[in-house]
């Protein structure tokens, strides 16, 4: 026995050396591996506003251009470390916390063709902190006292408080390098000096980057990428089965997944995200200002029964505004159970015993959002609130919702990373105004021990959810699909972003 199976050895190895056995091509493509070449088709479920990613908050700017067309000083890497972008190397710290020193690199080129230089860093966060320029977060920036450059190529930031979130901060979409001089030209024409640069805008259709040459690594593998916007996750599978795109960067329909995973001409990467969907509430308007009305809310939903339907059993439950990946994240699925009878009884003590009308505004282009929102609708009738369903475009969305707070209620998720700092803002969509809460977040930021920000984190946690600010549904999961030749897309996303820099078509 042991002879016949050397002997099928020797066989197989010599059906090898002389072609009469294959391995399987891509296995052969995969193991030589990255080639340069080829062009990459991308499916987005949404248009982006504009590409400038530091005058809007809107998360799928980032992914069309973080990491690809702009880079910030450091950037956070497929396993969410920050490391190094156009910096040399991570920040110099004085022991006081108070002064950071970037050396940038050197040869670094802006799309338009001039060199990276410290004044382009220093007029980018002047812009960046001044308010009056449009910025979605100043506060990113406001311990910024002052920005000084010591040479063409050191920059030093002097801050007015030690600041936890300073470094994660400086690796957001927000804070990606700008040209000095630029201006509003940047939202429909991005410059920067990330590996593609921008070729098209065909409002309604696409974007195009090609590869710039005059990148500063040996990257990217890719001629051309052509992200395509397609907001039907069924047009979205039948592109791709088709032929017609190589990716979809996020299945907004999770069922899909498992037909997509099965075709052996595809695959599907099962990753994680910090995309929380929540049951965002307007708290300045009645009832909702109202705490047990809120609380009531927070026990009629069933955060499984709405996985189940509305992710196919994708997505994990939360109760509080923070993705399990975070290393801060506390649990707090268990302050507000499933429980109707209680939500009726803080009703009827709320003066609404026989419940309520209200509007749950949904913006149409996200699947999920609005699967969801006919789950919680259904939930919320059980225990008297009427719930009137009304689906808008996302650039209605963007413009009553988030930015007048025109809505009653409404679902979204906030795939932004690390973003528990929005619920310090009174002026956020929200309108929840809670001084605690800012006075926690702020002495988190402060807190230079990993430690004591835990926990500040972990109280800033449990404030927002005991005041059930919004109802926390779920975090969505990481599902990109794709063609199986496509390789070195992220399997997680530790911040929403559809980097190709390292992505590589096997031939």
């Amino acid at each position: 026995m042991r002879s016949f199976r050397f002997s099928l050895v020797v066989i197989f190895l010599i059906a090898l050396l002389f072609g009469g056995v294959k391995l399987p091509r891509l296995a052969n493509v995969q193991a030589q591996g990255p080639v340069y070449g080829g062009t990459l088709r991308v499916a987005l479920p949404a248009e982006p506003p504009g590409l400038d990613p530091t005058t809007n908050t809107a998360a799928v700017i980032d992914r069309v251009v973080y990491n690809n067309v702009y880079e910030g000083l450091v950037k956070l890497s497929r396993t969410g470390e920050i490391v190094p972008g156009v910096a040399e190397g991570l920040p110099e710290i004085s022991d006081d916390g108070l002064v950071w020193t970037f050396h940038l690199r050197h040869g670094v080129k802006f799309h338009d063709g001039h060199e990276l230089t410290a004044a382009d860093v220093g007029y980018t966060f002047e812009r960046d902190k001044d308010p009056a320029t449009g910025v979605p977060h100043p506060e990113y920036y406001e311990p910024i006292e002052s920005i000084e450059a010591l040479d063409e190529y050191t920059v030093q930031f002097t801050l007015k408080e030690p600041d936890s979130m300073f470094l994660f901060n400086l690796a957001r979409g927000d804070s990606v390098i700008v040209p000095n001089g630029a201006g509003d030209e940047l939202k429909s024409h991005p410059d920067g000096t990330g590996p593609f640069k921008f070729v098209e805008w065909v409002r309604g259709d696409h974007v195009t980057l090609a590869k710039f040459a005059g990148y500063y690594k040996r990257l990217p593998y890719l001629d051309k990428v052509i992200i395509k916007f397609i907001p039907d996750p069924s047009a979205q599978i039948a592109a791709l089965k088709a032929g017609n795109i190589d990716v979809i960067a996020y299945i907004m329909s999770p069922e899909s997944a498992v037909d997509i995973a099965n075709d052996p001409r595809f695959k599907v990467l099962n990753g994680v995200s910090t995309g929380e969907v929540i049951l965002a509430i307007n708290n300045s308007r009645k009832p909702f200002n109202d705490l047990r009305v809120r609380r009531a809310i927070s026990y009629a939903i069933n955060r499984q029964e709405i996985i189940k339907g509305a992710m196919f059993g994708y997505g994990t439950p939360i109760g509080s505004h923070m993705s399990p990946i975070n290393p801060n994240y506390i649990d707090l699925t268990w302050l507000y159970p499933y429980d109707p009878d209680k939500a009726r009884e803080l009703l009827a003590e709320a003066g609404y015993p026989n419940g309520f009308k209200a509007v749950l505004t949904l913006p149409q282009p996200y699947n999920y959002s609005v699967r969801s929102g006919e789950i919680v609708a259904d939930q919320l009738k059980r225990v008297g609130i009427d719930l009137k369903i009304e689906l808008i475009d996302w650039g209605q969305w963007l413009e009553r919702v988030f930015t007048n707070a025109n809505y009653d209620l409404t679902i979204i998720g906030h795939a932004e990373a690390f973003d528990i700092s929005i619920y310090a803002k009174p002026t956020y969509y929200f309108r929840y105004d809670n001084p605690w809460l800012r006075e926690v977040i702020h002495r988190a930021h402060l807190a230079t021990d990993p430690v004591e920000q835990k926990k500040l984190y972990a109280i800033a946690q449990w404030i927002i959810a005991s005041d059930a600010v919004n109802g926390f549904l779920f975090v969505a999961p990481s599902l990109p699909a794709m063609r199986r030749e496509v390789m070195g897309w992220w399997k997680d996303y530790p911040i929403p972003a559809c980097d190709v820099t390292e992505v590589w078509i096997a031939h």
